[in-house]
This record gives structure tokens, C-alpha cells and sequence, in this order.
């Protein structure tokens, strides 16, 4: 078994773990009724940062548009479901379609996006991506969609201009969002899709395609003399992440009753808490990112009992993370402790071989 092959186990193994941990816990009662809501919202997360570090991470390319993606797979998601509830009877099959149309626009957005704007570079880049986030946002929120028997209406002024017969449906309302969205996402389907988008980003990163991306990352000059596609792979991870995020959008888009573009569910801070996942778990680094969006996750509701330093005590674990992570002189003590304990461990001695 190769060593790329173990760190894949080893990450999939500790999904496995905290799947099998939160159902005890959930079998026995020990969890609260918050914590039990937060199971679903804790799986979209750990896969938008996984997403995320795709594009930040491997291409090494700064996006904070990563919430637009999310917000045009969950609504393609939800429009789908709504569209098809009682048409398409088993629900799981009703959900799957929805994660591929959900998938397939946010990529098809992706490589739209990314045509043009994957020529900048930086700043530059981050910005057109954080204005595509917020446009995307805005235009769902002014959205009007209906159908009657004539077919699908649309309108971004109000629901007059739809022109609906009087047994019309109203789907999309504007800033009220879509309503009745089928509950299909469960924290079983939720794993499922961690463990799916992990195998998706670790097999393209241990892959020729992976290796050409963070050739690119590395030297876009000396990947381009050696015959390297540039545009073709940066739009390639590009596009991977907007379909992962987009999946990720449509769990939990049917996690909600009503799903609505609200600048706390799809905003620019939602893209920011993104982006601070896949920082303090490390750049290309996969498990990181996992582990540091269920700590961070669960770390507000778990400190609610100090009440008004809550948030303070949140502040100073980001920190201390970050310093953990980060700080060459805890880099380099890090690294002598493991020497240390190779040295001692006959175990691991074995399988460093």
C-alpha cells in the first residue's frame, strides 16, 4: 500500500469515525436538540471547504465567490425537487437528480465564470469572484418563478408580471425564497457526500491532472514550457469545486423548509467562513480543512454556556490555530516531537517504510 494511498484511508477512515461517534451519541440521546440540527449544516460545510481548498489550495488561485456557487446549486436543487414532488415518487431518486442538477449548473457556472475571469490573477481575481457571488445572489433574490398550465413563467420585477392563470403555482417568490422544499437530506446522505468529495479531490490531486494544477500553482511560466494546458486545468479545478459547492448547496437546501438568498446564508461572510476553514486547515491539505470546519463549527454552540465571552474564547481558539498551524518555531517543534516519537515507536517506524 503506497503512502498516498494510506493518507486517503486515514482521512476517510476519520469521517467514518465522526459518522460512527454522532450516531451513538444520537442512538443513546446524548445529543441536544441544537446539536442534532446541526449534523446536515456540519456535512455542507466540511464539503465546501474541501471544495473550496480545490481552488485556494491546488490551483492556488484566491476565490471568495465560493457562496455563489452554493446558492445556484441549492436553488437549481430545491426548483427541481418543488418542480418534480409527487411526480418522481421515491424520494432518494428525486434527491439524487436534484444533487446532479444541482452539481451540473454550479460547474456549468463555474467554467462560464471562469473563461474569463481565470486570466486574472490575485486580487484582481478574488474581487470579479466576490462581485459574481453577490450578483448571483441579488438576481435570485428580485427572481419570480411560476408555472400554469401554459408552461414556466419568469419575472425580476413582481409576481403581476408572471401573468399566471388562476390555478397558477408560484415557485420562486422573490426574497421569500422558495417554500416547501421535499426534507430529503439526512446526516447518512450527508456523509456520503463528504466521503464522495474527498475521493473526488484526493483522486485528483494524486493524479497526472492534479500534479499538472499544482505545477501551476507552483510556476505558471515553467508549466507552460513544458506543454502544460493552463487554461484547460485551471478551469478543470475550477469547475470540480462550483459542482462540489453546488452539491453541497442542494444537502442543504433540503435540509431548509424554506430557502431564501439571504445574505447570511449565501453571502459574502458565508464565503469568508469558507475560506477560514481551508486557511487554518492548511492549504491542499484535505483532512485539514475537514477537521477544522467541524471544530469551528461546533465550537460556537459548544461554548454557549459562557454566554458573552462566547464569541471572545472563539477568538482566541482561531488564534491559537492559527499560530498552531502556521508559526515556523511551532513548525519546527512540531517535527522534532514526531522525530521523537519515531524514534521510539517500533509501529511507526514500520510504516514510514
Amino acid at each position: 500500500m503506497t503512502k498516498t494511498t494510506k493518507s486517503t484511508l486515514i482521512t476517510i477512515g476519520i469521517a467514518l469515525a465522526f459518522y460512527l461517534v454522532a450516531e451513538i451519541l444520537l442512538q443513546t440521546g446524548s445529543l441536544s436538540s441544537l446539536l442534532q440540527g446541526l449534523l446536515v449544516p456540519l456535512c455542507t460545510y466540511v464539503i465546501l471547504a474541501v471544495s473550496l481548498n480545490l481552488t485556494v489550495g491546488v490551483l492556488g488561485e484566491l476565490s471568495l465567490g465560493h457562496a455563489g456557487f452554493m446558492c445556484v446549486g441549492a436553488f437549481a436543487g430545491a426548483f427541481f425537487s418543488v418542480c418534480t414532488k409527487g411526480v418522481i415518487t421515491p424520494d432518494g431518486l428525486r434527491f439524487f437528480l436534484a444533487l446532479l442538477i444541482g452539481a451540473a449548473v454550479a460547474a456549468l457556472f463555474g467554467i462560464l465564470i471562469g473563461i474569463p475571469v481565470l486570466r486574472l490573477r490575485g486580487d484582481y481575481l478574488a474581487i470579479v469572484t466576490l462581485a459574481f457571488g453577490e450578483i448571483i445572489k441579488n438576481i435570485i433574490n428580485a427572481l419570480y418563478v411560476g408555472r400554469d398550465g401554459r408552461g414556466f413563467a419568469f419575472s425580476l420585477k413582481d409576481t403581476a408580471g408572471l401573468h399566471l392563470d388562476s390555478d397558477g403555482q408560484l415557485l420562486i417568490k422573490g426574497a421569500q425564497g422558495i417554500t416547501g422544499t421535499p426534507h430529503d437530506a439526512t446526516f447518512t446522505v450527508g456523509i456520503v457526500l463528504v466521503i464522495v468529495s474527498l475521493l473526488i479531490v484526493l483522486n485528483l490531486m494524486h493524479s497526472r491532472a492534479g500534479r499538472a494544477i499544482m505545477a501551476i500553482r507552483d510556476n505558471r511560466i515553467a508549466a507552460e514550457s513544458l506543454g502544460i494546458g493552463v487554461t484547460k486545468y485551471k478551469i478543470m479545478a475550477f469547475s470540480i469545486s462550483a459542482a462540489l459547492a453546488g452539491a453541497a448547496g442542494v444537502l442543504y437546501a433540503h435540509n431548509l423548509s424554506t430557502l431564501t438568498a439571504l445574505p447570511k446564508n449565501f453571502g459574502y461572510n458565508m464565503s469568508i467562513l469558507i475560506l477560514v476553514f481551508v486557511v487554518l486547515g492548511g492549504m491542499g491539505n484535505m483532512r485539514g480543512s475537514m477537521i477544522a470546519a467541524i471544530i469551528l463549527t461546533l465550537l460556537p454552540e459548544l461554548l454557549r454556556s459562557f454566554s458573552e465571552r462566547r464569541m471572545l474564547i472563539y477568538s482566541i481558539v482561531l488564534i491559537a490555530l492559527m499560530i498552531y498551524n502556521w508559526s515556523p518555531k511551532v513548525q519546527v517543534w512540531k517535527e522534532k516531537n514526531r522525530a521523537f516519537f519515531r524514534a521510539r515507536n517500533p509501529f511507526l517506524k514500520r510504516v514510514n517504510k
